[in-house]
């Protein structure tokens, strides 16, 4: 039985790293949540993320997050990514009262150039100062802060 109380949505956010900067992307005035704001691509886990595709053992999926963060960033920017990882987690209730967990991850880019969905109007390639000058939605500036103490004297390419 469906228990509502026990119902969240999910939502995977990704920071694109490219030569030391990072990708951050301005959402439409049209978006109901968040207008305007700068932000990373991302959105929310839906069933077809993984129902349809074939399952990795009897019972389960992998890298449904993984995966979830390759078509979003596609989608909203046109690029393809590598080398996915963690950076943090949180959650936070939406205005209708539905509590929405945030998986943040990162990613190289692989190849590509931005080319923007509807969803958003302007994007930029930023290192950690440069995000200050940005109206980022809340907690994003600290999720590049944290991605960048966690890459600090990495010399990966990305």
């Amino acid at each position: 039985m469906y228990d509502q109380r026990k119902a969240h949505y999910v939502v995977v956010t990704g920071i694109v790293v490219k030569k030391g900067k990072y990708l951050i992307t301005r959402r439409s005035e049209k978006e109901k949540a968040f207008p305007g704001k700068w932000t990373v691509p991302g959105g929310k886990l839906e069933l077809d993320d993984y129902q349809n595709r074939t399952k990795d053992t009897s019972s389960h999926w992998y890298n449904v997050f993984e995966d979830l963060l390759r078509r979003e960033v596609e989608e909203e920017t046109g690029l393809k990514i590598r080398d996915v990882g963690y950076v943090t987690s949180m959650v936070f209730f939406r205005p209708d009262g539905i509590p929405t967990v945030i998986v943040s991850l990162y990613a190289y880019h692989d190849s590509g150039e931005v080319q923007l969905s509807e969803e958003m109007t302007d994007y930029a390639w930023v290192t950690l100062e440069e995000a200050k000058e940005y109206d980022l939605i809340e907690g994003i500036y600290e999720e590049l802060e944290m991605l960048d103490k966690q890459l600090e004297g990495n010399t990966s390419e990305g």
